[in-house]
């Protein structure tokens, strides 16, 4: 019996599920809105010409040349006249770039202050006329709060220059 039930209500249930369900109304709407509803593109604008170059840089200078350089520096014909002195003996802080180098205090005997300059946990003594820092800087000046110093580096000429910088004092957090 269960199996003639079964045979009966299955034939039923495929056929209502087959019915419209109000998706027709649905369709009909769509379709309206579609023809209702109106598209506009704003034109696209007209490209901008494009007016080609031509370089010509045949028998000219190439402009990134080291000769171009030489030139430039032989018109002018000035030199600063700093050397430095490649054949005197480094000092210990002459290796250390200097900004890892930090002045960490001062010490003063009568007629002399030396600058406590601490690098890699280990503290050195300076004085006027020391050398620190990887561009040949000698020491100039000692105060209580900066050591000031005169480096020797190489410009974009290569020409030797002096510049000056400073060493200030690091307060130490406790």
């Amino acid at each position: 019996m269960s199996f003639r039930l079964l045979s009966v209500l299955v034939p039923i249930l495929l056929l209502a599920g087959c019915g419209d369900n109000g998706t027709d109304e649905v369709r009909q709407w769509m379709d309206k809105t579609r023809a209702e509803s109106r598209v506009f593109v704003k034109p696209l604008s007209e490209p901008k010409k494009f007016a080609p170059f031509t370089y010509d840089a045949k028998g000219r200078e190439e402009p990134f040349s080291p000769n171009k350089l030489a030139i430039a520096l032989a018109k002018t014909g000035k030199s600063s006249g700093v050397q430095p002195n490649f054949d005197r003996r480094r000092d210990p802080l002459e290796s250390y770039p200097l900004d890892t180098l930090s002045m960490v205090g001062t010490l003063a005997k009568p007629g002399l202050t030396y600058a406590l300059i601490q690098v890699d946990k280990m503290i050195y003594q300076v004085k006027v006329g020391s050398y620190l820092g990887q561009n040949m800087g000698r020491v100039t000046n000692i105060t209580e709060n900066e050591v000031q110093l005169k480096e020797t580096v190489q410009d974009a000429s290569g020409e030797w220059v002096e510049r000056e910088a400073t060493l200030e004092l690091q307060e130490t957090q406790k």
